[in-house]
């Protein structure tokens, strides 16, 4: 079914707050939010770890995190989208059916994890050729890279049937599993990391090097991060039992509708080519600078430059509000958006969109003033000293910039998949991968000592860049959804922000941001202070002044949230 259309020129969007229907979303999405902080908080220790374990500038760390990312962005390159996307309307339609759907997921459930498997055995065996593809690595650092990718890469077939499953379970109505597996997976990554830093030593003391490196390291590094990606999607075979659908193997396609999610997922398939293509493009050029590091270390005086972990460890951060808050009420969102199209409900996606982006913004624009204002600390806590602290910093105060729009983005693109439109998505898609490998390229050219923030820069450019093309194409397809209004609340939004992260820099002032051996440059523990402390008056500066200026949005979310937990 393509997107719907046939509005009125001038509709008027419809009522976008009933009652029902946010606080339903919004009990569902606190289940899932808190299900994702669990997961973040202890994401954000497992990287804290692994900073202090092998660092985020050093020899091994970005072999490692260019190898350790490969596997997840082959899966969402080749069939994330389907699964993410595609499916979802179709699991809800069979659901329907007499059986529950039970036939339709068998199927499912067997061909994906038949064309995963396929997939998984291809890619390690090809390794080397694509660590030499997708990174700048030369000498030992490619081939430590590679014996990396050789670990790392079997986690496909784990993020596969991870989301398919997962994917099950959200058409069924059970959220929460999906968002609380990954708590197991931060789990086990952190036992095998502080067995790391136990035994091995960390990077502050040891200086660990492709040349030292023994595959015991190996083992407790990539093999307990692709150990937690595996629990990670078995624990969800649980609520999957649970459901009583009655699943077993089945093969063949005939009569069970998946001919034509085929259909839909070939389009989807090339649109997330085309956009994840784009980030082994900055991986490449990223990895240019991590290779020249070496040689301006070496001089008299050493330069130290950011590198391709840099960069992880700041999308790491930015996109931290869009997974908590954006990503949970998506997902849920999503169901609504499905049911709305499929009756052909232009209204109701109208508002559905307008209420999940004003909802969402009252989160992320927050996020953003955190991160730019307290960059700093941030950068410390990831970081193996002061000096690489600066450089994270950096990073992560210009991504934050654009963590909003990319919050903005995922939804205004969501209506299209939720109306079985795949040909619009890859049609932004080309424009965005289009702007982003020129930008990338321009990167490329730069000194090494540029090149990192010059990408940096290019992302949250492009995701503004994104949520233009994006609006102008969603308008074309169901009329105005009330973009005014929600510019509006987003305008506020940004002035009680920059208000919260002018507190946040005045307390990083305080704490000594500015001079050198500063209070929070110390240690990561001073900077863990300073991130409690500044937080909790960033949030109450903020909180005021969205009173202030009258965000009815916030008095929404605190009284449905009462509602829910006040009983």
């Amino acid at each position: 079914m393509s997107t719907p259309s046939g509005p009125q020129p001038n509709a008027a969007p419809a009522a976008v707050d009933g009652p029902a229907e946010a606080g339903s979303t919004v009990r569902a999405g606190a289940v899932m939010a808190a299900g994702t902080v669990a997961s973040r908080i202890l994401g954000l220790i497992r990287t804290a770890l692994l900073a202090a374990a092998i660092g985020t500038a050093g020899g091994v760390s970005d072999p490692f995190n260019s190898a350790n990312s490969l596997p997840n962005f082959i899966y969402l390159m080749v069939a994330g989208g389907v699964f993410n996307a595609v499916l979802v309307p179709q699991i809800i339609r069979a659901s329907r059916q007499p059986d529950r759907g039970a036939d339709y997921v068998s199927r499912l459930l067997t061909l994906a994890a038949a064309v995963l498997l396929v997939l998984t055995v291809l890619a390690t065996l090809a390794a080397p050729l694509i660590v030499d593809l997708t990174t700048g690595f030369t000498d030992e650092r490619l081939q430590l890279a590679t014996l990396f990718a050789y670990w790392c890469l079997p986690q496909i077939f784990f993020y596969g049937m991870y989301a398919v499953v997962g994917q099950i379970l959200n058409a069924n109505g059970s959220f929460g599993p999906y968002m609380w597996a990954p708590v197991v997976n931060n789990v086990v990554s952190i036992a095998f990391l502080t067995v790391f830093l136990v035994v091995m030593g960390g990077e502050g003391t040891q200086e660990h090097t492709p040349e030292t490196w023994t595959s015991a390291q190996t083992l407790l590094v990539a093999g307990g991060m692709t150990l937690g990606v595996a629990v990670q999607a078995l624990v969800l075979l649980i609520p999957l039992q649970r459901l009583k659908l009655g699943l077993k193997p089945r093969f063949g396609l005939r009569g069970t509708g998946l001919g034509r999610t085929g259909r839909l997922a070939s389009v989807t398939i090339i649109t997330m080519l085309v956009g994840n293509g784009l980030y082994f493009v900055n991986l490449r050029i990223a990895t240019i600078a991590s290779d020249a590091r070496k040689g301006l270390l070496a001089q008299d005086p050493p330069v130290q430059i950011a590198g391709s972990s840099n960069l992880d460890t700041g999308v790491l951060m930015y996109q931290l509000p869009h997974a908590v808050i954006a990503l949970s009420l998506a997902t849920i969102m999503f169901n609504q958006l499905s049911a709305a199209s499929a009756n052909g409900d232009l209204a109701a996606v109208r508002a559905v969109l307008s209420r999940g982006l004003r909802f969402t913004g009252v989160a992320t624009v927050f996020g953003a003033a955190a991160l730019l204002a307290l960059a700093g600390p941030l950068g410390m806590l990831f970081s193996e000293s002061p000096e690489v602290a600066t450089l994270n910093g950096t990073i992560i105060a210009i991504l934050a910039v654009g963590t909003p729009f990319l919050s903005i983005n995922f939804f205004l693109t969501r209506v299209f998949y939720a109306a079985e439109d795949v040909r619009t998505p890859l049609k932004i898609q080309l424009i965005l991968s289009a702007v982003g490998v020129a930008l990338a390229l321009t990167a490329g050219m730069l000194d090494p000592r540029f090149i990192v923030p010059t990408l940096a820069a290019a992302y949250s450019l492009g995701n503004v860049i994104a949520v233009v093309v994006s609006h102008l194409f969603l308008t074309r397809a169901i009329g105005p959804y009330g973009a005014g209004h929600v510019f509006d609340v987003y305008v506020r939004l940004a002035l009680a922000g920059l208000a919260a992260a002018a507190s946040g820099a005045a307390l990083c002032g305080v704490f000594g941001a500015n001079e050198v051996g500063g209070y929070f440059w110390q240690s990561r523990l001073n900077s863990v202070v300073v991130l409690a402390v500044g937080g909790v008056l960033m949030l109450a500066v903020y909180l005021g002044m969205l009173r202030l200026l009258r965000v009815s949005e916030l008095k929404q979310l605190i009284g449905l949230v009462r509602e829910r937990f006040g009983r």
